[in-house]
């Protein structure tokens, strides 16, 4: 909200340079803030589809979480006004994997009764497979 006030004051100020940096910052600003949502719900997206890989299995829940994780990272991406995407193919792979390890951490809790630890779990699974599965249904 300051920002915002002060975008004002440097516009009233006819100090347009200012203003234009202040554009800049509101605009990053903007792009974090869509990139840390898709980041939280890539954490979602993989950690449904490491359970699923190593329990050779799916639930009707972890297949809906699949479903909205995916859908709520291309809703976020899309730029609605100007067209395109926050976040590139090549963005979007490397949100990935920053999210697998916490992914993997939260999958060990839960996939075959808990009984790996993180480490272990990701001996039994194909990441890259993964990886490739969540890109493709993001993009």
């Amino acid at each position: 909200m300051e920002e915002l006030l002060l975008l004002r004051q440097l516009i009233e100020e006819k100090q347009y340079d200012k203003a234009l940096q202040v554009v800049d910052e509101l605009e990053e600003m903007s792009r974090e803030d869509k990139l840390n949502k898709i980041y939280s719900y890539a954490v979602i997206l993989l950690w449904h589809l490491i359970k699923q890989e190593a329990e050779k299995r799916s639930t009707r829940s972890w297949e809906f979480s699949i479903y909205n994780a995916s859908k709520e990272i291309k809703r976020v991406n899309k730029r609605i006004k100007s067209g395109g995407c926050y976040a590139n193919e090549e963005e979007l792979k490397d949100i990935l994997t920053d999210a697998f390890d916490t992914a993997l951490k939260k999958a060990a809790l839960e996939a075959l009764e808990g009984i790996y630890t993180d480490n272990e779990l990701k001996e039994k699974i194909e990441e890259d497979q993964i990886k490739s599965k969540a890109l493709t249904l993001i993009c």
